[in-house]
């Protein structure tokens, strides 16, 4: 059987390609100016150097930022750093009306989506690696978002990095996110004051109100406010699954000539009831058709409520034109419950059993950083140096009661199975006990040296990273006995090449690697004595290299990069004896792929967002070779994204927007016997801004998977997520 990869576009001419066509029209841009300096377009770009806190300006059309924030750098113009980066702004949210970090991702070529472990949890697959919801940054800051699932509406931005960041950010929470990161900036009140009430309505009854509110006060308009309020309940497209979510959040600051202080307090409560699940393969041999895709094979007595209270603060002082400190601090507290569901196919015909669970979860997690960033000239060299302190507490406690009765169950055909009644139960329901705390702390430093007036940047630095991880047995009552301590530190640098040959095009390079915790042994194996029990292995190091041009033409930008990351494999082996074994980790993962991307307004009125990602992936030192050179899990061999919002000349204020999403085989086994299809999903929508007795209101009509298509969106982790279905949304927004 051929591999997707095969049965798509060739990896290397079509990269060649592509480099080839990206790199003569930036060299025709430049002759097309006879040598002389590139006139662009208006654009919004401060009269004057922005503070270190200002977010980068956006590009013509408003959909897409110039930069975003990189961790211990700061905020950063992507044509002056050697990594691959985006930046979508509160506008994008808007007009696609985009309500979870999720919907807006779906704009990147290099992204796409799986649902959690039997969970509603939202996560991300970037460059064919997870990002899990729980490694998602804020305003720079681990740990202090809510889990599973974060709403949009009182976000500014959300950023997006490509590749490994363990330098950038520190390790995250739970080792996630090697194939890139997510940074969420929370909303700011603007200088002019806002108020703002939008209402919603999709096509299956479910309502929505968001109440945002802005305001500057004082001297200058030194302090400012945001409020958002924000109310969604009603059936979604999925037969018999409803969803309540609710939003409060509140965004303080102060911005003084030199002292900037910042605090952001939220509350987020969000309930799925009947929510659809993942797809446990099983005993099939091959992968079913998706099922219609309305049909909702969970039962109806599921339900997930995930309730988090959470909140920073951040201070950034300029000692003087040229260094500048900062600190920031922030926590949360997660109280999550749910009675889950879990379907396993029995045969290829679609059978399976519906099994279910109860889990309480509470977490408590607390971060911090701080740094100080600053320039300096030596001869004809400039350099930006940055040093920066970063640490994060957390604490788990949860306890579980699992139900091992297996009921009778169809993909096609669902059987409404009976509540569970449990009976492998550990931990306290009413009141979970510890099971496990983590303790992360780093410190970077780096600088990047300017050479020719800065058009040649070379970037060094290493982060120092102590990662500290206990797991605790579940208890009857409180906290169970320690069962795991993990304490290993390890060094990872970071090292990047900018040359801009012209004012608008910059190549670039980097080697940068990530983290995550290396395995501990286990004592015991199918009744034999692991005789290397307890042996604690040093972090899993991914490595990637990247290299790339990118093109900012004023009023638009492209990308073109190539990658290959290195991380090891999450399997491991057991040789075994006739009464001991021995632990071995083996096994490595290498992805390579080309992004090709275009985004802003290349004609006045015409927005675009559009990619091409290609992906080979394989398999290296599995055990005893069986599954070398093998396509690894749920890795696509290629994603296509195409949106357009285009405004309708003639027709004062409405706009028409269309997206194509297309993503290739991937498979779901790692013997490579079990794949999914290509897929295609079609968005299309249409908005009409006009005013009404001076007031702003826009209306605004979007329809996603146009074409009601049922498909695997992924196989990533071995099991089958399902495309979501048709569904249409008006909405309704009036500035008063």
């Amino acid at each position: 059987m051929p591999t997707p990869a095969r049965l798509g576009v060739p990896f290397r001419p079509t990269f060649l390609a592509l480099f080839c066509a990206l790199s003569v029209s930036a060299h025709a841009a430049t002759s097309e100016n006879d040598g002389k300096a590139l006139v662009l377009d208006d654009v919004n770009v401060n009269a004057q150097a922005p503070t270190p806190t200002a977010l980068p300006p956006v590009y013509a059309g408003g959909q897409v930022a110039r930069g975003g924030q990189l961790g211990v750098l700061g905020n950063q113009d992507v044509m002056d750093v050697p990594f691959t980066m985006a930046s979508y702004t509160e506008q994008l949210i808007q007009d696609q009306q985009a309500e979870t970090v999720g919907d807006v991702l779906l704009n990147d070529s290099s992204v796409r989506q799986a649902t959690g472990y039997a969970n509603q949890a939202q996560l991300f697959v970037i460059r064919g690696l997870p990002l899990n919801g729980d490694d998602i940054s804020y305003n720079g800051l681990y740990g202090v978002l809510p889990r599973q699932i974060i709403s949009t509406d009182a976000l500014e931005r959300v950023e997006v990095f490509k590749g490994p960041n363990a330098f950038i950010n520190g390790v995250t929470p739970t080792g996630s996110g090697i194939g890139g990161g997510v940074n969420l900036q929370p909303k700011r009140a603007d200088d002019v004051p806002l108020r703002r009430l939008t209402t919603d309505i999709s096509s299956d009854g479910r309502v929505g109100e968001h109440l945002d509110l802005g305001q500057r006060f004082g001297e200058d308009n030194r302090f400012g406010a945001r409020v958002n309020l924000a109310q969604r309940e009603g059936d979604t497209g999925i037969d018999d699954e409803n969803q309540r979510s609710k939003l409060f959040a509140l965004g303080l600051d102060y911005r003084g000539d030199a002292l900037r202080i910042s605090g952001d307090f939220a509350y987020q409560k969000q309930r799925i009831n009947g929510g659809r699940n993942s797809v446990f393969l099983g005993s099939a041999t091959q992968v079913p058709d998706a099922p219609s895709a309305s049909t909702n094979y969970a039962p109806k007595w599921g339900f997930t409520e995930i309730e988090d209270t959470f909140g920073m603060l951040r201070a950034e002082y300029d000692l003087n034109d040229n260094w500048t400190a900062y600190a920031a601090a922030g926590a949360k507290h997660t109280r999550e419950v749910g009675r889950y569901s879990s379907t396993t196919l029995t045969d290829n015909l679609g059978n399976a059993t519906t099994t279910g669970s109860f889990v309480p979860h509470d977490e408590d997690n607390t971060s911090a950083m701080a740094g100080l960033n600053g320039r300096f000239q030596t001869g004809p060299v400039s350099h930006k140096l940055s040093f920066g302190l970063a640490g994060i507490w957390t604490e788990q406690r949860s306890a579980y009661d699992f139900d091992l009765t297996k009921y009778s169950n169809n993909l096609y055909h669902p059987v409404d199975t009976p509540s569970p009644v449990g009976n492998f139960s550990g931990g306290d329901l009413n009141d979970p006990g510890i099971v496990g705390k983590t303790f992360n702390r780093s410190a970077a430093v780096s600088d990047t040296l300017g050479f020719f007036d800065d058009r040649l940047l070379v970037t060094a630095g290493l982060r120092r990273q102590q990662l500290v991880v206990q797991g605790y047995n579940y208890a009857p009552y409180g906290s169970g006995s320690r069962k795991s301590a993990y304490d290993e530190s390890i060094t990872t640098p970071v090292y990047g090449i900018v040359f801009k040959p012209w004012g608008h095009v910059s190549l670039y390079a980097n080697h940068i690697e990530g983290l995550a915790q290396g395995p501990t042994s286990p004592t015991s194996a199918g009744g034999r004595v692991v005789t290397n029990g307890n042996e604690v292995y040093a972090p899993a190091r991914s490595k990637q290299i990247e290299a790339g041009v990118k093109v900012d033409m004023g009023t638009y930008g492209a990308s073109l990069g190539v990658y290959r990351i290195e991380q090891p494999s999450d399997g491991y082996s057991l040789i075994t004896g006739a009464t001991t074994a021995v632990y071995v980790r083996e096994g490595q993962q290498v992805n390579k792929g080309v992004e090709l991307n275009i985004f802003g307004e290349p004609i006045t009125g015409l927005r675009l967002i559009s990619g091409l990602t290609l992906m080979d992936t394989e398999l290296k030192n599995t055990q005893n070779g069986a599954n070398d050179g093998n396509r690894a899990i749920g890795v696509p061999s290629f994603q296509f994204n195409a949106g357009v919002d285009w405004d309708v000349p003639g027709l004062q204020g409405v706009a028409l927007t269309g997206r194509m999403l297309r993503t290739g085989g991937q498979y779901a086994d790692a013997a490579n016997n079990l794949s999914l299809p290509t897929w295609n999903r079609f968005d299309a929508g249409a908005r009409y801004a006009f005013k009404v007795e001076h007031k702003d209101v826009t209306v605004r009509l979007g329809v996603d998977n146009l074409t009601n298509e049922k498909y695997w969106e992924s196989a990533l982790g071995g099991y089958l997520t399902q495309g979501e279905p048709r569904v249409a949304k008006l909405s309704g927004t009036l500035d008063f």
